[in-house]
């Protein structure tokens, strides 16, 4: 099985959390990978040997400096009571709506979902913040989230 049922999500509250729930058909479209299914995609797309994002190794492509061209805080927006992410983010990821995107907290723990979802919900999504890193199919902008409230913006190989 490739996805999770989202009732059986160890983290499925940060979606139906009474402050923020999303709405049913949005949920439909939030899908836990399995485990199996996200620890293949962490090694293909993030890290052959590292489980999280605090142990990557220096040769981990987000650990290059190069990959990041700048740094923005995202908690003073996430706090707001405004939806909207920060401008500098929607500004260096110019994606379409439909396109695919997978949050990955860790190793084990990724979700692939659509852009749209996730821009409308990415409070969400950043009720962890532990170093969860943003990638879209077929595109090479990224972010990587931080628990003091910074996200890097910047590329991947």
């Amino acid at each position: 099985m490739s996805y999770l049922p989202l009732d059986q999500y160890q983290r499925k509250w940060i979606f139906t959390h009474q402050s923020m729930p999303v709405p049913a058909e949005d949920l439909e479209q939030i899908k836990p990978m399995s485990a199996q299914r996200a620890a293949q995609f962490w090694k293909d797309n993030i890290s052959a040997q590292s489980p999280d994002s605090e142990r990557l190794s220096s040769t981990d492509w987000p650990r290059k400096k190069e990959c990041w061209r700048d740094e923005i805080d995202w908690m003073a927006e996430w706090e707001s009571d405004e939806p909207d992410m920060p401008s500098a983010v929607l500004a260096h990821l110019d994606w379409q709506d439909d396109v695919t995107v997978y949050f990955c907290y860790e190793k084990y723990n990724i979700i692939e979902t659509k852009w749209q979802i996730f821009k409308r919900h990415w409070k969400n999504f950043l009720f962890y913040d532990d170093g969860p890193i943003l990638l879209a199919r077929r595109r090479k902008e990224t972010l990587w989230f931080h628990s003091d409230g910074k996200v890097k913006l910047g590329t991947h190989e």
